[in-house]
């Protein structure tokens, strides 16, 4: 028995049956090819097979499926680890640079005095938001340790003290660093032997050895003394240095120690304390007010 020819326009397939009406066709263009009706067009014959080759349907060729590409958003590289370079020598000099901030003024309000008269109180230290023109900015406020280091304290120099202490924190955050002031403020009669008591005291704290004794620096266009010395402390793999220094006047004094990455990794002797001596005078600048 004959078949019947088949519809206008489709290939004929002899001894076969046509097609079922609307089957998908590969077309005389090959399968994926997009033929004369642009690329996507199924065609007047539907779709292409989704053959996938002589491997079957999505198998991706004789070596197993393509891996699959992640979606936009899916994922993301790791965060980068947190750089602990300096951690444990940071948090070893901080506390040691604060403890040493507290000792001083123990040390430093039980010293003698000269023959002189105690001078009027016209100043005090206050703990403003930043030091150094913004530089730190206040971290903690330790003056209630201040006051509790100088109870009971001898006034054969210092008349009536009063203790401040802040610890100040870069704003920087590249730069990680510290800075520790601790002052006190009332009627100095003697202001050199305020000031040297003051870094003898720091000395002499548990903690702290002196890599640098204390010497006077010149900061050109002051007629304030400040004398610097370089302390070392142990922290996590060795010691660890940083400059302290210290000024004294008829009202006011107070010592510096400002911690960063580059000091506490360098020799104590290398250290720059004209530098030191400089940013002590300004913070003195910044801390030293009219009492109201």
């Amino acid at each position: 028995m004959s078949m019947p020819p088949p519809p206008q326009g489709q290939p004929q397939y002899p001894g076969y049956p046509p097609p079922a009406q609307g089957a998908a066709q590969p077309g005389p263009y090959g399968p994926g090819q997009p033929g004369p009706y642009g690329p996507g067009q199924p065609g007047p014959y539907g779709p292409p097979p989704q053959q996938g080759g002589p491997y079957g349907p999505p198998q991706g060729g004789p070596y197993g499926p393509p891996p699959p590409f992640p979606q936009q958003g899916a994922w993301a590289p790791p965060p980068a680890p947190p750089k602990k370079f300096w951690s444990g020598p940071k948090v070893a000099i901080i506390g040691v640079s604060v403890a040493v901030a507290v000792a001083v003024l123990a040390w430093a309000g039980n010293r003698g005095g000269g023959s002189g008269s105690f001078p009027e109180a016209t100043h005090k230290v206050t703990l403003p938001g930043t030091l150094l023109g913004g530089e730190y900015t206040l971290a903690q406020d330790l003056s209630e340790q201040g006051d509790s280091a100088l109870a009971g304290a001898s006034e054969a120099n210092i008349r009536d003290p009063k203790g401040v202490v802040g610890q100040y924190a870069s704003t920087d955050a590249k730069k990680a660093g510290v800075l520790v002031l601790s002052a006190l403020y009332g009627q100095i009669k003697d202001p050199d032997d305020a000031r040297e008591s003051m870094l003898k005291g720091a000395a002499r704290s548990e903690g702290a050895t002196v890599a640098v004794p204390p010497k006077d620096i010149e900061v050109p266009g002051s007629d304030v003394t400040v004398t610097c010395q370089v302390l070392t402390a142990a922290s996590t793999g060795g010691k660890s240095s940083f400059p302290m220094c210290a000024w004294a006047d008829g009202n006011t004094n107070g010592s510096v120690a400002e911690v960063t990455p580059e000091t506490a990794t360098r020799s104590p002797e290398s250290l720059d304390l004209r530098t030191a001596a400089a940013n002590t005078l300004k913070v003195r600048e910044e801390v030293r007010k009219p009492i109201d």
